[in-house]
């Protein structure tokens, strides 16, 4: 890291690999706040996509304002979303700004949005307007509840929607309230469906010619996110209950204490079941005819877990995560989000990393998909409100520098 750049709380490396350019001649327009939709732009820019953010001039994405913590004044969970993109920042209050954003629409091959589609249409950048301008447009809403039913207009952030979804109903001990996920994990998760879906509709655009509409909402991809939850239900009525992570399909899937810190379990087969139990010393527990199959085991579960538990609080995590990694049993620790930055593995494959970029230094989460043997390298770090606004007009549109000061003649301000 440079000696002259501002030190990060923890350090970090510079970026692996090389920056990616799978999706490079793809125009991305971002108009989206928040999480999802700026994540979903993030990971077209992260496979090389020309990303442009257009943000209003008046303070730009909610997400600037979110915090502290901060750095240096910039909000951390903006800066977490916003890498590889440009930044454009424009008064859409204005006719010229207006415009601006319509003649960006006209030569952009992604849309992603995340307003409400009153304000979409009031603005003339509805998928109806939009794709009259631009046939080619594939065009990303991501919404709370999609844009059609009675719940399209409603408001939701990814606390309504995990709430929706029954994600928090099965989150949190079994006898206390239920709980909301850790992370803003309808935003990811929506965010995921909304870049995955954009690739598909450009495959699609590549052998038709046309663009297409995307229609993601937050509570949608939070529930599919409990397949594996749902379906059971729906096939057999048997409810799932809120239980603290212990009532997994697989018999023993769980945390168990050990001498020092907790550790967690697979047991998903009956080949890991017999490592384990030679692992422990309890291959009287192989033998016995109660515990042949996981139906068995899960019959027998709190015994069983009561067996276990014994055992295993007698020794230390590391001692056991040794013996389970040698006897190739699913076993690991329980980390905090510190433990997890510094796991020097995950560093060691590219996953963390500090963007340097004049005087600043942004620490990164990376895309975490390697390519031919490497991690993808980052090219730019989030932009500063309206940074690229000269820039982005004059490559994507052609603006003249008369055009750009009449439309500039007052600086961005926020």
């Amino acid at each position: 890291m440079h000696a002259a750049l501002s030190p990060l709380p923890v350090e970090l490396p510079p970026p692996k690999g090389k920056p990616l350019a799978l999706l490079a001649g793809v125009r991305v327009l971002d108009l989206t706040t928040s999480i999802a939709g700026p994540y979903a732009a993030m990971l077209l820019g992260d496979f090389g996509a020309d990303v442009v953010k257009v943000e209003s001039i008046d303070g730009g994405d909610d997400a600037r304002a979110w915090g502290p913590p901060f750095l240096e004044g910039e909000s951390l969970w903006f800066l977490s979303v916003n890498r590889n993109k440009r930044g454009v920042a424009l008064d859409l209050a204005s006719e010229a700004g207006l415009q601006a954003l319509h003649d960006l629409i006209d030569v952009a091959d992604v849309l992603i949005i995340n307003r409400p589609a009153a304000v979409a249409a009031r603005l003339g950048i509805d998928y109806g307007a939009a794709s009259a301008r631009n046939p080619r447009l594939v065009y990303a809403s991501i919404t709370g509840f999609g844009l059609d039913g009675e719940r399209a207009d409603h408001a939701c952030y990814d606390l309504i929607a995990e709430g929706h979804s029954g994600v928090m109903d099965l989150t949190g001990a079994k006898d206390g309230a239920p709980q909301k996920v850790g992370v803003p994990a309808a935003d990811m998760l929506a965010g995921q469906d909304a870049a995955l879906a954009a690739l598909a509709a450009l495959l699609a655009r590549h052998k038709s010619g046309a663009g297409s509409l995307i229609d993601i909402s937050l509570l949608e991809s939070m529930t599919r996110f409990l397949t594996c939850r749902v379906v059971p239900y729906l096939g057999s009525g048997e409810m799932p209950t809120r239980s603290g992570g212990t009532d997994s399909v697989i018999a023993i899937y769980r945390t168990f204490e050990t001498a020092d810190r907790p550790i967690t379990l697979g047991l998903g087969n009956n080949s890991i079941w017999r490592r384990f139990c030679e692992a422990i010393n309890r291959t009287d527990l192989v033998v016995d005819t109660r515990f042949q199959t996981n139906a068995d085991r899960r019959a027998h579960r709190e015994w069983l877990v009561e067996q276990i538990a014994e055992v295993i609080r007698h020794r230390p995590q590391a001692h056991w995560l040794a013996a389970f990694r040698t006897a190739r049993v699913p076993a690991g620790p329980i980390n905090t989000v510190a433990d997890v930055s510094a796991d020097l593995p995950l560093r060691e494959r590219g996953l963390f990393f500090a963007i340097a970029e004049e005087e600043r230094v942004i620490p990164q989460v990376g895309l975490g998909i390697h390519f031919d043997g490497e991690p993808a390298a980052p090219r730019f770090a989030p932009p500063a409100l309206g940074a690229h606004s000269r820039e982005v007009l004059g490559d994507w549109l052609n603006y003249d520098q008369s055009a750009l000061d009449a439309l500039f003649s007052k600086p961005p301000t926020g």
